[in-house]
């Protein structure tokens, strides 16, 4: 028997550790940890206001995220728990992946902005994410903005595409399923799909898993340029799905900006022995702390250091970066959740209601309306029954 077969060996007498959601242990943490990622949402959109530093909120977002899973688990001292994607605050013409190192901050916010938030928790792993888009002042700000009609649509269209993508999401059904009603969204409320955001299947610490879902399908022109169409897949039953949603008013084609890359991957595949000092105490830091998920550079205490070990790591593709996107083309909304596909259905656990300020006049094909009447039906089914629940729960409390 040669070494490798011993290694696949699984003890006699000990049981495989069951990692989806047919454990009940696990759901339960995908589940904590999504209260945790609508908490933090929640306190985001609160502390977006004029005068706030990108900076700070993102530390805030971190701050939150790191507090509420330290009441979590705490009997079990080597479970692994904290941020699972660092707490992005991407402003108006950049999409995505903007978390700035406090020597390198941007202008204040100030009254309509539009602002992006994306971030990522985890408990044991186990992983929840979720992004929203909101204006900074709410619907003051809002109602005097040149470009509110675009801004309206487009966030409207995000949001839908979410939605309906999550209906979509079920066991037996197919990834090209959900392009289609995507783009049937988009198409709809004439705008475009951010043509190199994916949704990702995920599993214990991998956010990015193998089953993809892309927001549109790559045009010839696209084929020719290198673009790939992503493959097929169905989707089963105990998996989770990262529900990714980018719109913009434009051409739907995001570039990677000037803004330094603070958000780096571990490419575990990858070893080489680097030469600069710095270089190998990024990486053993980096080894320790964040040997799958994500991180930003912001979380080391010698931020010089890092962004000198930073380069060497990524000229021998040890890291893979996550550059800020801009859409200089036209207004862009972001939107994502997380979703369960349990045996009674998928669940959507993360995300924000649509902010009630984006408004359009523009209405979506029949197939989508009746789709999102169906949802808003659910939805309405799942609140009676939960507040009549907690009523019966008061009563008996009072008795």
């Amino acid at each position: 028997m040669s070494s490798s077969d011993e290694e696949s060996v699984t003890p006699e007498g000990e049981d495989e550790e069951v990692t989806d959601l047919s454990n009940s242990d696990v759901c339960t943490k995908y589940q904590e940890a999504s209260k945790i990622v609508n908490l933090c949402l929640s306190g985001l959109v609160e502390q977006c206001v004029a005068g706030a530093k990108v900076v700070d909120l993102c530390q805030f977002g971190t701050t939150i995220m790191e507090a509420a899973v330290e009441k979590l688990y705490t009997k079990q001292k080597q479970l692994e728990k904290g941020v699972a994607f660092p707490v992005c605050i991407s402003v108006n013409d950049i999409v995505c992946n903007h978390s700035p190192l406090a020597s390198e901050e941007l202008d204040a916010l100030k009254d309509g902005d539009v602002v992006k938030m994306d971030l990522g928790c985890h408990l044991d792993g186990y992983i929840s994410v979720a992004a929203h888009t909101v204006v900074v002042g709410g619907a003051d700000a809002y109602s005097k903005l040149d470009g509110k009609s675009n801004l309206g649509t487009v966030a409207t269209a995000a949001y839908n595409a979410m939605l309906v993508a999550c209906n979509t999401i079920s066991a037996g059904n197919t990834n090209d399923a959900v392009t289609k009603a995507v783009e049937r969204v988009a198409k709809s409320y004439g705008v475009n799909s951010i043509s190199s955001v994916r949704m990702h299947q995920m599993k214990r610490f991998v956010l990015d898993g193998v089953k993809e879902v892309a927001l549109r399908d790559p045009t010839p022109e696209e084929l020719e340029e290198g673009e790939e169409k992503v493959p097929d897949c169905t989707f089963e039953q105990g998996e989770v799905y990262a529900v990714d949603v980018c719109m913009s008013s434009g051409e739907g084609k995001a570039r990677v900006g000037a803004e330094r890359i603070t958000v780096y991957k571990r490419n575990v595949e990858t070893q080489y022995k680097l030469k600069m000092k710095a270089s190998r105490a990024l990486l053993t830091q980096v080894d320790k702390k964040y040997p799958t998920l994500p991180f930003t550079l912001r979380d080391f205490e010698d931020e010089r250091s890092a962004k000198m070990g930073v380069t060497e790591c990524l000229n021998h593709g040890l890291l893979t970066p996550y550059p800020s996107l801009h859409e200089y083309d036209g207004q862009v909304a972001h939107f994502k959740c997380t979703v369960l596909l349990l045996p009674s259905g998928t669940t959507k656990v993360t995300g924000l209601p649509l902010p009630s300020y984006f408004t359009t006049d523009k209405q979506p094909d029949e197939e989508t309306t009746a789709v999102l009447k169906a949802i808003e039906e659910q939805e309405a089914k799942k609140a009676k029954k939960k507040a009549a629940k907690k009523k019966k729960k008061k009563a008996a409390g009072g008795s």
